[in-house]
């Protein structure tokens, strides 16, 4: 199968823009929704959606709500994202990665646990008439980006709402994302979420 490049495929689709479409995009917390919100701003109407069940306990969660929230209203956007919260929703990751405790990081859990998220993305983005759908994770080295990108077309043809290329973690915007967590003092978490066996 050939490699994409899905930074690539991005610049494209941004090339092409006649006008700002609206973005529903999945933030999983304030650092990593920094370096992104930099680049995705400048082409679209972006509402953020912190939908984030997997992250345990519920204190936790909180933290990174508040971090985003730090985030927005820090960062000077010339068009600043708007934000849905729908609330701490731990029984959903619960339920859909029962059986898969055990699995490492990084295997079978986050498979699962990216599904959960994008889907509730991509349910949300169709309702409500968004043009594209997509998410933060990939700016993270940490996170299997052919694979977020190859559930989130598979979900945006089952909803029938645009997905969004991403590799966010290239051209440094990883980097970015720890240099602008600095600039702005944000608490930056040091586990992804669910974080089994240990919380």
């Amino acid at each position: 199968m050939e490699k994409r490049n899905y930074q690539k495929e991005l610049d494209g689709l941004t090339a092409g823009l006649t006008a700002r479409p609206r973005l529903l995009l999945q933030a999983c917390c304030g650092p990593c929704s920094s370096s992104v919100l930099e680049y995705v701003t400048g082409y679209f109407d972006v509402t953020l959606l912190f939908y984030d069940p997997n992250i345990r306990p519920e204190a936790e969660y909180e933290k990174r709500l508040a971090t985003l929230k730090q985030l927005l209203s820090s960062m000077p956007l010339e068009h600043p994202p708007a934000l849905i919260e729908p609330g701490w929703r731990g029984e959903d990751f619960l339920a859909a990665a029962r059986g898969l405790e055990a699995e490492p990081e990084g295997g079978a859990r986050c498979a699962v646990c990216f599904r959960l998220r994008l889907e509730e993305t991509a349910k949300r983005a169709a309702a409500d008439g968004y043009d594209y759908f997509g998410t933060t994770l990939t700016v993270s080295p940490h996170k299997n980006a052919p694979l977020i990108n190859a559930i989130g077309e598979e979900l945006g043809q089952k909803y029938g709402v645009a997905w969004l290329p991403s590799d966010f973690k290239k051209r440094d915007g990883y980097l970015r994302s720890i240099r602008l967590s600095q600039q702005y003092g944000l608490y930056r978490q040091d586990y992804c979420g669910c974080g089994w066996p240990e919380r």
